[in-house]
């Protein structure tokens, strides 16, 4: 069985695991105040070329996402997804538990609109209740987004100066950051997206770390007591250095970037694999997630011997299947999936 389920099926990047090895022996300071904590967050503001950029790591994406949301809004405020929004699909209402509700704009394979975006504010700040109502104070983005596709930078600059126009924060899921810098047509770069938003995280957890997510507040602009405020959220922990050493070989000699490019080049060739044997796709993703479209019945076949997602009904009967790749990703998978494909 081989598995294209998702892009955190294996452990870590061997060089991530021999930082790791090769420093257990050396005592440190606690809660990320170790000696390469602090280096991965120079390397990572480096990378960023943004010098009063904040960095703080955290363990997971949903911790991540409501920690950050949670501190950078008001008890009385809400925050704004596309509708597909891993936030307002896949975690289980955290965002909302927290007390703030998740406001739901149309998804564009994933992606939300500037021009919808400003629709429903002009919406909001002229309804008589608006006092009644959950205020807006955030807009969350994912980039790549749920359905692999990206923002193009016009399409995200759009959205910060509407979010600048009504005085909402700009927050970037980065879960599958790597993918998304590293994709054919990408033209969002770290220092761009650094000056285009309030915050945004660089994930590890799928891209070669254990455990891990980088979160940049860019421009010195860290909610007041944001170390409280991660403890608070349970988010705190104790061997920081856990977190704080995978980033710092993440971010050595271009490591994170050229790992996320092998999960691309890996996902190009899946792509043709599945287009030289005539199937179709849902959508055009130029990142490690491939949506193929599939008769029941092949599905039924091919799931004996491979794991992917089924991501839903198209019609009575076809499914839209999801296949992705990773930086683990090897020759011998592609072979094994062709060898599989040529059967059916």
């Amino acid at each position: 069985m081989i598995s294209f389920e998702c892009d955190y099926n294996n452990g870590a990047h061997p060089q991530v695991l021999r930082h790791l090895l090769e420093t257990n022996d050396q005592q440190s300071l606690t809660y990320g105040f170790d000696e390469w904590s602090e280096r991965a967050k120079a390397k990572i503001k480096a990378a960023c070329e943004a010098p009063d950029a904040q960095v703080f790591f955290l363990t997971g994406g949903t911790q991540t996402n409501v920690t950050v949301i949670d501190g950078m809004l008001q008890s009385y405020q809400a925050v704004i997804s596309a509708e597909s929004g891993h936030i307002n699909v896949h975690e289980a209402a955290a965002v909302e538990r927290s007390g703030h509700r998740v406001i739901a704009l149309p998804s564009h394979h994933g992606k939300m609109l500037a021009s919808e975006l400003s629709d429903y504010m002009a919406w909001f700040v002229n309804d008589e209740s608006t006092e009644h109502l959950a205020q807006p104070g955030m807009v969350y983005l994912s980039f790549p987004t749920e359905y692999g596709t990206l923002y193009q930078a016009s399409e995200m600059a759009a959205i910060y100066e509407t979010c600048k126009q009504y005085g909402l924060k700009l927050f970037v899921d980065g879960a599958r950051m790597g993918y998304g810098l590293a994709a054919n047509g990408a033209d969002i770069t770290l220092p761009w997206l650094t000056r285009h938003c309030d915050a945004f995280y660089i994930g590890g957890t799928k891209v070669g770390a254990l455990c891990g997510e980088a979160v940049v507040f860019t421009h010195n602009n860290a909610p007041k007591h944001f170390f409280s405020i991660i403890k608070q959220h349970g988010a705190l922990m104790a061997k920081g250095r856990l977190l704080g050493l995978q980033f710092d070989a993440l971010f050595t000699d271009h490591l994170y970037l050229n790992i996320s490019k092998h999960a691309i080049n890996m996902a190009e060739r899946m792509k043709m694999l599945f287009k030289n044997k005539g199937f179709a796709f849902y959508l055009d993703s130029p990142t490690n997630q491939q949506f193929v479209v599939l008769a029941n019945d092949v599905v039924r076949k091919l799931e004996q011997k491979v794991l992917f997602t089924h991501w839903g009904p198209l019609g009575k009967d076809k499914t839209i299947c999801r296949f992705v790749t990773s930086w683990a990703t090897t020759e011998a998978d592609l072979a094994r999936l062709e060898e599989i494909l040529n059967i059916l």
